[in-house]
């Protein structure tokens, strides 16, 4: 026999998650967002890896928030006032980076220092056949 507060229980699980929102706050319900970078640097992740991650702390347009966003990729040529454009998704050693920077939009440029050959989708980089 199930009781009242089974019941009620269920349901207020249900409506917690629904209003609960996303780990990506910033982005308010959109895909990507806009914005203009305003300081570049290098982090150290935590503890069990060791590097350095390239992040940077972006101005978002219409919006007045600034937020660290993850640089992908080997190589950039960001600086200072640039924009780019932002997606959410975080990175699992880096804590408050919640935001990843897509290439080649806007100043971010697809290009980097090496010739990918796998994972290229990402980065819509076609593939090279050769012999033929």
């Amino acid at each position: 026999m199930v009781t009242k507060n089974q019941l009620t229980d269920k349901f207020r699980s249900r409506i917690s998650k629904s209003k609960k929102g996303t780990r990506s706050r910033m982005l308010r319900n959109r895909p990507q967002r806009t914005g203009i970078v305003y300081k570049v640097l290098s982090v150290k992740p935590k503890k069990p890896n060791s590097a350095n991650r390239k992040i940077v702390k972006v101005h978002l347009l219409f919006c007045k928030r600034r937020i660290a966003c993850y640089i992908p990729g080997i190589g950039h040529t960001l600086r200072e006032f640039s924009r780019v454009l932002i997606r959410g998704g975080g990175v699992p050693d880096l804590p408050s980076v919640r935001y990843h920077l897509i290439r080649g939009c806007y100043d971010f440029n697809a290009l980097e220092k090496f010739k990918r050959k796998h994972s290229r989708s990402k980065y819509g980089i076609p593939r090279v056949l050769h012999g033929i």
